[in-house]
C-alpha cells in the first residue's frame, strides 16, 4: 500500500469507528441471508478467508494492508495464528498496538507501518499472505506479487480480494471520469483499478498457481449499503463525513456496471 493512501487511512479512527462494524474490518463482508448483519457479514468474511488459506492453526500469516486490524486479531485469538501487518499509515498501527495490549495478543501479533516498497520480508518467512482491497493502491502489480511469492514458503497460500473494473475496454472509457479522478485523488491520494483478467495475469506471472476466484460483488454492494446507513445516521458533524458518502456512493453506482468485486486464491505450488 502505497504511503500516499495516508490522507485517507490516516483520518481520526473514531472516524471510521462511526460507520464500520466493531471491528473496523474495512473491505466487503460475506452475506448468507436478508436479515445478517453487518458484524455478522464481516466475521464471516474473516472464517471465509481462514477457510480460502486452508488455515488449521499456529501458521505464521502477513498481512499487507492491514487496516485496523481485524483480521490480525482474529486469526490470532481463533487459530493462534502469528499475524503480522504492514501499511503507511501510522494511525493504524497505533490502533492496532492498542488493541493488541487489550486483547493480550503480544505474542501472536506485531504490525510497522511501512509501505509495501520498502518492506523486504525473509524468504519463505510465511505460510500465507493476504491483500484484502490493498493492491489498488499499489502501482507496481508485478514487483509486488514476486514479492509476496518470495514470501511465502513452499505450498504457501495468498488470498488477494479487489475491486476491479469488469473490462479493459470498460478501464479505457471509464478511468478519466469525474468520479473515477475524486475517488483517486480526492479520496485515497492514489489508487487504480484494475481488470481481473491483469491481476490474473499478474499471479500467474509471478509463479502463482491459480485456485479460486470468487465473484463477491454482491456482498460488496451490501456492506456499503451499511456503511452509508451508518455514516447518515452519524450525522455531518463527522469529519469528512461528506466526501466519505460520495465515495461510497459512486462506488455502489458502479457495481455490475463498470466494477466488480473479486477474490483471488492463489499457491506456491512449487
Amino acid at each position: 500500500m502505497s504511503a500516499a493512501t495516508n490522507q485517507h487511512y490516516d483520518l481520526d479512527p473514531d472516524v471510521f469507528a462511526r460507520f464500520l462494524d466493531p471491528l473496523r474490518k474495512y473491505s466487503a463482508g460475506l452475506f448468507d441471508s436478508d436479515t445478517t448483519t453487518l458484524e455478522q457479514a464481516q466475521r464471516r468474511k474473516l472464517s471465509f478467508v481462514a477457510g480460502q488459506l486452508r488455515l488449521l492453526g499456529g501458521e505464521r500469516v502477513l498481512d499487507i494492508g492491514c487496516g485496523w486490524g481485524a483480521l490480525l486479531l482474529f486469526l490470532a485469538q481463533e487459530y493462534g495464528c502469528r499475524t503480522h501487518g504492514i501499511s503507511p499509515a501510522a494511525r493504524q498501527h497505533e490502533y492496532i498496538a492498542g488493541r493488541v495490549a487489550e486483547l493480550g495478543l503480544g505474542k501472536l501479533v506485531t504490525n510497522e507501518a511501512v509501505p509495501i516498497e520498502a518492506y523486504e520480508p525473509q524468504p519463505a518467512a510465511f505460510d500465507a499472505v493476504t491483500m484484502l482491497g490493498s493492491v489498488v493502491h499499489m502501482p507496481g502489480l508485478n514487483d509486488v506479487l514476486a514479492k509476496v511469492r518470495r514470501a511465502l514458503r513452499r505450498g504457501g497460500m495468498l488470498y488477494l480480494s479487489e475491486s476491479c473494473f469488469r473490462s479493459e475496454a470498460v478501464r479505457r472509457a471509464c478511468d478519466d471520469r469525474p468520479g473515477t479522478e475524486f475517488v483517486r485523488h480526492g479520496v485515497f491520494g492514489s489508487g487504480d483499478l484494475r481488470p481481473l483478467s491483469e491481476l490474473v495475469a499478474g499471479a500467474e506471472s509471478a509463479g502463482f498457481s491459480i485456485r479460486a476466484v470468487h465473484d463477491l460483488t454482491d456482498d460488496y454492494r451490501r456492506t456499503i449499503d451499511c456503511w452509508i446507513g451508518n455514516l447518515r445516521r452519524a450525522g455531518e458533524d463527522l469529519p469528512g463525513a461528506a466526501d466519505l458518502l460520495r465515495y461510497l456512493e459512486i462506488a455502489n453506482a458502479g457495481w455490475g456496471y463498470t466494477t466488480k468485486h473479486y477474490a483471488l486464491v492463489c499457491a506456491k505450488a512449487r
